[in-house]
């Protein structure tokens, strides 16, 4: 099961840490979820999820302030001692001298933020859904054409890294060469980043390793891209019969989710880089409901139809 460290939650968030500053430093959180502990508060556990993060707005603490203080010790103290990993309070609000004894007790981390609480939770969802979404590496080169995340594959010396080159060349963005990592953030969404180590750097045989981002800038580069199109690049093979109009759909199937893709023969020269970006705005045209190779076999049998009546 992937993780993140709850340190790296407060790092990315900023959060302001109330209590507990020696105690979250090692603690996981593997839940994407995040949960408002209202009806926890008011007795209820039935479903409860203590591996979850939880953020206390301004709903909570308007009926834990209803509370005579013993009443607000023994349901701080029914909440704190499930072993939630930790407490988010938001809007700014500081814990109250209970609140802060009952956390202390149970030893979980208190922390304070001045964003709203709807937006405070949305955000730390997705961020949560990236971090430990389900994923895989893949050897294969990830770049941004025309908006659209392209995933080109194939095998090594086929070609992928100078493709990427001279793509990037042409105004497109590179993400990742060699070796991408892609999570399923959705069960319709995959998202694919380089590994830190060899983030911007790309390989091509005889030059070595190029670091794109100081050759061509920061605008040939981007952090992660969302995975919209697959082209398999392959040694052309005279034997094998390709599609030569595009009628035929096929998709390569990635941590469950099917995505749109094409085969593309490799031989001397062909302009790879050029096929890429037509494909993109190929595809993007499908994506609008327009296919140029049914409106072609729309036009022949229309034609044949009209042939027919006339004889």
């Amino acid at each position: 099961m992937n993780s993140i460290s709850l340190q790296e939650v407060v790092q990315e968030f900023k959060l302001q840490v109330l209590s507990g500053a020696g105690s979250y430093g090692q603690r996981l959180i593997m839940i994407p979820d995040v949960t408002r502990p209202g009806l926890q508060l008011a007795g209820n556990y039935e479903h409860f999820g203590p591996d979850r993060i939880q953020v206390i707005g301004n709903m909570e603490n308007a009926y834990l302030d209803s509370l005579s203080r013993d009443e607000r010790r023994m349901r701080l103290n029914a909440l704190f001692s499930t072993g939630i990993p930790c407490m988010i309070l938001t809007r700014g609000r500081k814990p109250d001298k209970i609140m802060l004894q009952s956390a202390e007790k149970y030893e979980v981390p208190l922390f304070g933020t001045d964003e709203t609480t709807a937006n405070f939770t949305s955000s730390l969802v997705k961020y949560l859904n990236v971090e430990l979404a389900e994923r895989i590496s893949m050897h294969g080169v990830l770049v941004e054409v025309y908006g659209e995340g392209i995933l080109i594959l194939g095998e090594s010396g086929v070609g992928k890294s100078e493709t990427a080159l001279e793509i990037v060349k042409r105004g497109h963005r590179l993400i990742a060469d060699d070796l991408v990592e892609i999570r399923r953030v959705s069960d319709t969404t995959l998202l694919g980043r380089a590994p830190d180590i060899i983030r911007h750097l790309i390989e091509i045989r005889g030059l070595g390793i190029l670091d794109v981002k100081e050759l061509y800038g920061v605008s040939s580069v981007k952090m992660q891209e969302n995975i919209h199109f697959v082209i398999n690049l392959e040694n052309w093979d005279e034997s094998k019969n390709y599609d030569r109009f595009g009628i035929n759909e096929e998709s390569t199937e990635i941590l469950g989710i099917e995505v749109p893709s094409i085969t593309i023969p490799v031989r001397p020269g062909r302009n790879l880089a050029v096929i890429v970006e037509v494909a993109a705005i190929n595809f993007r045209q499908k994506q609008m409901g327009y296919n140029a190779a049914k409106a072609l076999a729309d036009r022949v049998f229309g034609e044949n139809s009209k042939g027919k009546t006339k004889a």
